[in-house]
């Protein structure tokens, strides 16, 4: 496949990132309008933060952490069901707080056996709601959480943890962090409640490679744009890399958060009850651990688990949502639209925070765009040079 391409000479597209935005974009491009289309990426695997293995022990572990999939959009179910069988799997989380392992998000189950009572449904929700704390107009994150649950909850749960995830205490964050997690009246402990909520039978990675089989896409990895051969010449890029280092970092680093990954593997069948727990408590210092054969299914005599650690320092996982942070990204975006043959996309490339399926849709909304705009002149075979794009526009003034 990367044979045939190469001795073809020009592309139609490079894109930049092997992750979801790339990969789905990539198969839609080859598959659906014939492009041919060059996929880099630096790290030495596709399949981006989603990509799995089997560790030393055979067990099939998630690289960068749990990625549990989940999705309200039956158009992206119907995609990638093209590339996958998938596992019925629903998601729940456990948080150790005051030395019990109780459901979170918040629900009846979690009051009562914190407090040793025997709430309703009824009396859960008048038990929230009477320690719950006005707040005149909710900016940040500390606000969403106390306004809805008080402030013993909120440092119980949420202030601890965000400040171990984020560097940030959940006053300084924007409140879109905490909205994300909801609180329940019920029993219902699931972590996600989205209609399609399983998970690729044979893992991503897998399902990757089956995406990226196609005559039309060659795939080159431990490759960075910087370094890309000098005569790869392609007419239209798609970085999902981060913008800010697209740019030279001229107005400066964009914040992100980075993890730091413990694997290791026990001789035991399993650790925990569920696939993550949680540990909010400061003087731990990981977020969770994660065993991943509650995700797979994988039976096996021994258990491979992850704890997270987060940190300032590394990978951009996590672009981290304050405002002086949006209007950084802003004076990028407005470098990245003065380019017209180069289209930034996903998580780092938008610098917004999506969920797996949020990703697909993203990228499959940007190939129906090229789509419509066809048929287009096809500019003059080599018209636009790798290098001559890697030359990075300055900031304004620098």
């Amino acid at each position: 496949m990367a044979d045939e391409l190469s001795s073809r000479g020009d592309y139609d597209y490079l894109i930049v990132g092997a992750g979801f935005a790339g990969s789905v974009l990539a198969e839609r491009l080859a598959a659906g309008l014939g492009k041919r289309v060059l996929l880099i990426d630096r790290r030495p695997h596709i399949g981006g933060n989603a990509y799995d293995q089997l560790d030393d022990h055979g067990i099939l572990v998630h690289r960068y952490g749990p990625h549990i999939f989940h999705t309200n959009a039956p158009r992206i179910v119907e995609y990638l069901s093209r590339f996958t069988a998938w596992r019925p799997y629903e998601h729940r989380v456990l948080a150790e707080v005051d030395g019990q392992r109780v459901p979170i998000p918040i629900n009846r189950t979690t009051l009562n056996r914190l407090y040793g009572l025997e709430l309703d449904e009824q009396q859960a929700g008048a038990f929230l709601a009477a320690r719950a704390e006005p707040v005149a107009k909710i900016r940040t994150s500390e606000d969403v959480v106390v306004s809805q649950i008080g402030r013993e909850l909120y440092e119980k749960f949420f202030r601890g943890y965000t400040r171990k995830q984020w560097g940030l205490d959940p006053a300084q964050l924007d409140r879109s962090v905490t909205a994300r997690v909801p609180t329940r009246t019920d029993d219902d402990d699931r972590y996600f409640t989205d209609s399609f909520q399983q998970m690729p039978l044979h893992g991503y990675t897998r399902m990757f490679e089956r995406m990226l089989d196609h005559p039309n896409i060659e795939v080159r990895l431990s490759t960075d744009l910087r370094q890309l051969d000098q005569q790869v010449r392609y007419r239209q890029m798609v970085y999902t890399g981060p913008i800010d280092e697209y740019f030279g970092h001229c107005y400066g680093p964009l914040p992100y958060r980075s993890l730091r990954f413990r694997h290791e593997t026990l001789d035991r069948e399993q650790l925990q009850p569920v696939a993550v727990v949680n540990y909010p408590d400061e003087q731990v210092p990981w977020t969770r651990i994660t065993e991943y054969k509650h995700l797979t299914g994988q039976r096996h005599a021994k258990t491979s688990v992850t704890y997270e650690y987060p940190c300032a320092e590394g990978e951009p996982y996590y672009p981290i949502p304050r405002p002086e942070n949006a209007a950084l990204y802003k004076r990028y975006q407005e470098l990245a639209d003065a380019i017209p043959r180069v289209t930034f996309l996903g998580r780092l490339g938008t610098y917004r925070y999506y969920n797996m399926d949020q990703v697909v849709g993203q990228a499959l909304a940007l190939y129906q765009r090229i789509e419509a705009a066809e048929p287009a002149p096809r500019r003059a075979a080599g018209s636009g040079r790798a290098a001559r794009t890697r030359r990075r526009p300055s900031c304004p003034g620098k």
